[in-house]
């Protein structure tokens, strides 16, 4: 790669102290990096550190008499081949959805010719605001490359999504947007992946739930976010953090799963990897069932059908993919499945093999309506790369 260069942006917050930690991976790896300093930003980080590592001028001033007598929000808005925001505020989005151009930031923003990728952190109830969702949607139709946030404990004491996400999972995003598009093939596509397993409650102790882990689900959300994909997980219970870069919505019950996945339309694909329950208690028991001298009898009703209902949702994903774990006949099953419930591939595994379910391999067969494709056995991560490979090529 020839040498590269980044404008960034360091808007306030605590999670601006993040910004020097990806400044020097930036520089290991031989990326020029021009930093524009927001005075909000300037009350986490100092100018002089910021300067140190970036080994430039920290600009700052929207009416600077040196600086803009160059035009300088001009020059530095076309000077580098990517701009990065980091943190991206509410405040630094909201002014980029909006077209306003009140400081450097906004100005250089608004005025750009290049890419944008930005960063999100702020309270989890900040991020969650109709204000912020609108502005965001307007932002990725807009093209600019989001990264995370993650989800965790914040400095205001709150636990949710809305951290920065790490120093080396926004230096790998910056890299692959300076590679180009070639490296991101699913760039605008949305997707829609379901991992985990489901559980329906039979009083407010027990339950009915299943022995999946979420791992092939949640390495497929990740594998599709590298290629440059909007991923929304939607997950049922597990005990994995949420994948970089990916906005995972939690769930427990198949009913749940279906509320989300129908809230995340319109999507270019959806896989449905997610263990869910065929039944469910007819009836939730208030109070805990007593151990008494004759057993309860429970009676089931089916569940909704996620996978039948998104293949002839009137806003159906262009590309529609199922999973079958069986423990045996396992592609003849999967065969009658892909016809059943209308939907495009079925990606069929045996778990009846030792490791699978839980575990950090897997064997799959992708079924067609063209054929049968064997892949030999291979890590989960390894699996959902050439699945997400498989995906974009097949949307392209």
């Amino acid at each position: 790669m020839d040498e590269k260069r980044v404008l960034l942006i360091v808007g306030g917050g605590v999670a601006a102290y993040k910004s020097l930690e990806l400044v020097r991976l930036l520089r290991k790896a031989g990326v020029g990096v021009r930093p524009i300093l927001t005075r909000a930003g300037a009350q986490f980080v100092t100018p002089l550190s910021l300067a140190a590592l970036c080994e430039d001028k920290v600009y700052s001033e929207l009416f600077s008499l040196t600086d803009e007598a160059e035009m300088g929000h001009i020059q530095l808005s076309r000077s580098a081949d990517l701009v990065v925001v980091a943190p991206a505020t509410a405040d630094l989005m909201a002014k980029a959805a909006n077209g306003l151009a009140d400081d450097l930031a906004s100005t250089t923003l608004l005025a750009t010719d290049k890419p944008v990728l930005m960063v999100p952190a702020m309270n989890v109830r900040m991020w969650g605001h109709p204000a912020t969702r609108r502005n965001l949607a307007t932002l990725r139709g807009d093209g600019v490359i989001i990264v995370g946030p993650d989800e965790g404990p914040m400095a205001c004491g709150e636990f949710g999504p809305g951290r920065l996400a790490e120093p080396p999972v926004i230096f790998e995003a910056i890299m692959a947007a300076l590679a180009g598009p070639a490296a991101r093939p699913l760039a605008g596509r949305r997707a829609i992946v379901t991992a985990g397993p489901t559980a329906e409650p039979i009083d407010p102790v027990r339950l009915l739930t299943n022995r999946s882990s979420g791992k092939q689900g949640y390495a497929i959300a990740q594998a599709l976010a590298d290629l440059g994909c909007e991923v929304t997980l939607v997950s049922g219970p597990t005990a994995l953090s949420a994948p970089a870069g990916v906005s995972r919505v939690c769930v427990e019950t198949a009913r749940e799963m279906l509320a989300a996945c129908e809230a995340a339309l319109p999507a270019d694909v959806a896989v449905c990897v997610a263990a869910v329950a065929d039944w469910r208690p007819e009836t939730f028991g208030a109070a805990k069932v007593k151990k008494g001298e004759a057993s309860p009898t429970l009676t089931l009703v089916e569940n909704p059908d996620i996978l039948a209902t998104l293949s002839h949702a009137a806003a159906r994903p262009k590309l529609v993919v199922g999973f079958a774990a069986e423990t045996h006949d396992v592609e003849a099953y999967a065969k009658q499945k892909l016809d059943r419930k209308g939907c495009d591939w079925i990606v069929a595994n045996d778990v009846s093999q030792p490791g699978v379910m839980g575990g950090e391999a897997n064997t799959v067969a992708i079924i067609t309506r063209n054929g049968i494709e064997r892949w030999d056995r291979a890590s989960k991560a390894e699996v959902s790369r050439r699945l997400a490979a498989r995906i974009a090529e097949a949307l392209a």
